[in-house]
């Protein structure tokens, strides 16, 4: 490591405070500094390369060095580098990617709110939700639902709405009226004997049983991610979202995608609602609509909602909410050169062709591995998860770090991965090729059989 990048450690050890982080290790132990990105690979300031197989957070669709999207941002910077779309004022920008995301979105998702990140995105949604049964005249609907290990951002509101013990403890959350449902994970929440059919038909009953104590005139939307990633990559049973779905129809609730990792293709289909074949109210997306090059993220509602806050700004003169970088004039030239782009160069059919050489891979390779109770994914998104007994889907004491290590020797083989609790995670970039694929599962795959000789060594298994 040279003098300048020894000098950046210490002033990071120094200064920084990192999210999702343990910032006493952090002062013991210190960062890994990535120096620079090309194509699926990063390399840390000592120069060793790593296939980024998270893409960074699930997020780099285009990989780490493309040129269209820095010369988009560039032109734009040139010609108006900052604008603001409060009150009546617009820029070219964001009136074409509102316009592209409107063309693109399922049903009839017309309308187009731009905020800086998922989290901003979720929180506003929340207020939305609730300017728009004020507004109907509906005030005590106001309550969510979500589920267990679903991610939706780590705001107040957004923070509530996620289900993952971590993002709740010591911070007084959840803030707001939300209620978490089951995880609809089939391997981990199913009862004995429990066919997937069956499952379902449990999670729906759940679901109406809730909306019928709580009082269905006091449900204001349902939120979930179709695919859950940051909970563990979880994909749904069959049956489960349309049966969501009608249900919200039958008891007036509104259905909110959160499409902000699933959207854009990584699923093998433009959004994660069309995979799964519903059609939400209102869809959240970022990440992957700018290759997070830029801060952006874009909600899209129904005409209906639309028109029920339209109406209320008409009555009360405006719409109190919004953000200094709302349609920021080069995150959302970006995004429209992102997205065209992914088009350009079918990466939505990249996803749908390779995905399942990742997912047929990873199954075939871990199968034998006696640390490895599940294989999950869809599309280019996967997950493994550890079990210190496989007949009993017991975990591992979480005091072992089995996960962490994981992702420490897959790190050590020149693959960047993820440990999310009991799963280890898998999201590359969606400019993979099949050959990028075959050396992912052979570093992913080679940590998973170190790993089971590590614990044969320590009689773990």
């Amino acid at each position: 490591m040279t003098k300048m990048s020894n000098s950046l450690v210490a002033s990071d050890m120094a200064h920084s405070m990192h999210p999702y982080t343990n910032m006493r290790a952090h002062e013991r132990d210190g960062p890994m500094i990535i120096a620079r990105g090309d194509g699926v690979h990063v390399y840390d300031a000592g120069g060793k390369e790593y296939i980024e197989g998270m893409a960074g957070l699930w997020s780099v669709a285009l990989g780490f060095s493309e040129p269209r999207l820095r010369e988009a941002a560039m032109r734009q910077m040139e010609a108006l580098p900052y604008y603001h779309s409060f009150a009546h004022k617009a820029h070219e920008p964001a009136i074409l990617l509102a316009e592209k995301l409107a063309e693109m979105s399922p049903g009839d998702l017309n309308r187009v709110f731009f905020t800086n990140s998922g989290s901003e995105a979720n929180d506003t949604v929340v207020k939305m939700v609730w300017f728009m049964n004020n507004a109907l005249g509906r005030p005590e609907k106001k309550k969510f639902l979500a589920r267990n290990r679903g991610y939706h951002g780590i705001t107040i509101a957004s923070g509530s709405l996620t289900g993952l013990p971590s993002n709740h403890r010591d911070f007084d959350l959840p803030a707001i009226p939300v209620t978490h449902l089951t995880t609809p994970h089939h391997w981990r929440e199913g009862h004995d004997g429990e066919d997937e059919a069956a499952f379902t038909a449990r999670l729906l009953k759940e679901a109406e049983d809730t909306i019928l104590a709580e009082g269905p005139e006091t449900i204001a939307a349902f939120i979930g991610e179709p695919v859950i990633g940051a909970g563990g990559v979880m994909t749904p049973p069959e049956g489960y979202w349309p049966g969501i779905a009608a249900l919200c129809r039958k008891h007036d609730i509104l259905l909110v995608s959160d499409e902000v990792i699933n959207g854009f293709g990584r699923l093998g289909t433009t959004f994660g609602c069309e995979r799964y074949d519903f059609v939400p109210d209102i869809m959240v997306t970022s990440k992957q609509l700018t290759s997070s090059y830029m801060p952006l993220a874009a909600i899209m509602v129904s005409d209906r909602v639309y028109d029920a806050i339209a109406d209320n700004t008409d009555r009360i003169g405006t719409f109190g909410h919004g953000f200094t970088g709302s349609g920021h004039p080069v995150t959302t030239a970006v995004g429209l050169e992102n997205l065209a782009i992914m088009q350009e160069r079918d990466l939505i059919g990249n996803a749908a062709r390779l995905g399942p050489v990742l997912q047929a891979g990873l199954r075939e390779r871990l199968a034998d591995n006696p640390l490895v109770g599940e294989v999950r994914g869809v599309g280019l998104i996967a997950g493994a998860e550890l079990v210190a007994d496989r007949a009993a889907k017991a975990s591992f004491d979480p005091k072992l770090g089995v996960p962490a290590r994981v992702a420490r020797l897959a790190q050590e083989a020149g693959l960047i991965c993820r440990p999310v609790y009991d799963t280890v995670c898998l999201c590359p970039p969606m400019i993979v090729s099949e050959a990028d694929i075959g050396r992912i599962l052979d570093r992913f795959c080679g940590a998973f059989d170190a790993a089971a000789d590590w614990a044969r060594g320590e009689g773990l298994v």
